[in-house]
């Protein structure tokens, strides 16, 4: 008996850990004025393979299954798709809407590190809003977000319409920008050599794979080269990314944010400004999270192209930010506070833990009758610092012995000044 390959169960200090991550993720969503939504993991086939949604990459790692009435199903593999059918099927929303959602998705790929095909997903989106000010806020969002959780990032950032526009004028036909795109955003994991092989399976002329290949081989390419060599000054994508640089600049973000010209992320839907946020240590390589503008979904699961639904959205991946964590040893358990009953005394002891909970402590009650001794040995063996000890005495005086494993005292206090006390550590 085992569980399913990139699936795994979670408890004691880790899962403790996940639902800290989580609580701070929550957090800072609702500060930046996002409501919670819940949706389905089982969707329509056809709505998730819609030529709207992942593309052909992500189709790949679908899972796929039927019901008993012969329907064809398929479990979620993001959050994006399920949050803009909600949209669709609900056009009287107040605009702009915002929403986070966190939740478990599924994706049929490759296992390694940080990358499962059951995995937590962490989103948060905004319908109605077609300023940069959008992706700023989230960049802002970002950025609270893993300096509360003390990880160093680099958010690295581009235009998909920019980059289509830099693509076509260099000689890429429009029908095959997402494909010469797709091959690009893998430039950093398969090299100059290994996109120069893919260009040329794509059919791609000489020449443009040797443009291309020179644009890869410089490491200080800029935004502002690009525009002024290939004549793009006044063009839509690169009125977009000087809009948004404009912003990140004012707000302080420029010092976690890098301009990414080849960056175009794998799912096809989005048309604007994507992102993806990254370790800026290196020690992991993986991506932690990332988004952009999907301006066009909405209104094309509905059939109406006349109808003006912007959005953008950005994702946070509970699995890789775990994995530093993980790293950094930082996954523990606050330990509890122990009440140790001596004597006829577990009925007080019960009462007092329910008093301590109510403070906002982790009490754990040991009724086992051992002898105080052991128990004492138990409790520090397990990294438990402070114990309460509750005899006869205590209980005829509403008191508790606390006993700090740690320094090695042991003082009788009311249980009011033991919560003071006892405050500052665990509160």
């Amino acid at each position: 008996m085992q569980n399913v390959k990139g699936t795994y169960d979670y408890f004691g200090a880790e899962q403790i850990t996940r639902q800290r991550v989580q609580r701070t993720l929550e957090k800072w969503f609702e500060r930046y004025d996002f409501d919670p939504m819940v949706t389905p993991m089982l969707n329509e086939q056809s709505l998730l393979a819609s030529k709207y949604a992942g593309g052909d990459e992500i189709l790949k790692e679908m899972y796929q299954l039927s019901d008993q009435g012969g329907r064809s199903l398929a479990l979620r593999y993001d959050l994006t798709i399920p949050f803009a059918k909600v949209a669709a099927l609900n056009p009287g929303l107040t605009l702009p809407f915002k929403r986070y959602e966190i939740g478990k998705v599924f994706r049929d790929g490759p296992v390694k590190r940080g990358r499962l095909r059951e995995f937590l997903q962490c989103d948060a989106d905004v319908i109605g809003t077609k300023g940069a000010e959008a992706e700023v806020q989230l960049m802002q969002l970002a950025a609270d977000i893993f300096a509360e959780l003390n990880i160093d990032i680099e958010m690295r950032w581009n235009n998909r319409r920019f980059l289509s526009e830099l693509l076509v004028k260099v000689g890429v036909r429009d029908i095959n920008v997402s494909s010469i795109m797709l091959t690009l955003d893998k430039a950093a994991k398969i090299g100059a050599a290994g996109v120069q092989e893919e260009l040329a399976e794509k059919g791609l002329a000489p020449l443009v794979r040797q443009t291309i290949g020179s644009w890869l081989e410089r490491g200080d390419l800029t935004f502002e080269e690009l525009v002024r060599t290939n004549g793009l000054e006044e063009s839509m994508g690169a009125n977009e990314v000087k809009a948004l640089q404009s912003m990140i600049t004012a707000t302080g973000l420029g010092v976690l944010c890098r301009f990414d010209p080849f960056l175009s992320r794998g799912l096809s839907f989005y048309t604007g400004t994507v992102y993806e946020i990254f370790d800026r240590t290196g020690q992991y390589t993986s991506s932690l999270g990332g988004g952009g503008r999907y301006d066009a979904i909405i209104g094309k699961l509905i059939g109406r192209d006349d109808i003006d639904y912007p959005a953008v959205g950005i994702s946070f991946g509970m699995e890789p930010i775990m994995a530093i964590l993980t790293d950094r040893g930082s996954i523990e358990a606050s330990p509890p506070i122990l009440l140790l009953p001596i004597g006829d005394t577990l009925s007080y002891a019960l009462e007092t833990a329910a008093a301590l909970r109510q403070a906002g402590f982790r009490v754990r009650v040991d009724g086992s009758g051992r002898k105080l001794r052991k128990a004492l040995a138990s409790a520090a063996a397990s990294g438990i610092r402070y114990v309460l000890l509750l005899g006869e005495n205590e209980k005829s005086t509403g008191s508790a012995t606390l006993k700090d494993l740690g320094a090695m005292t042991e003082t009788q206090k009311t249980l009011a000044e033991v919560i003071a006390s006892l405050g500052k550590d665990y509160l």
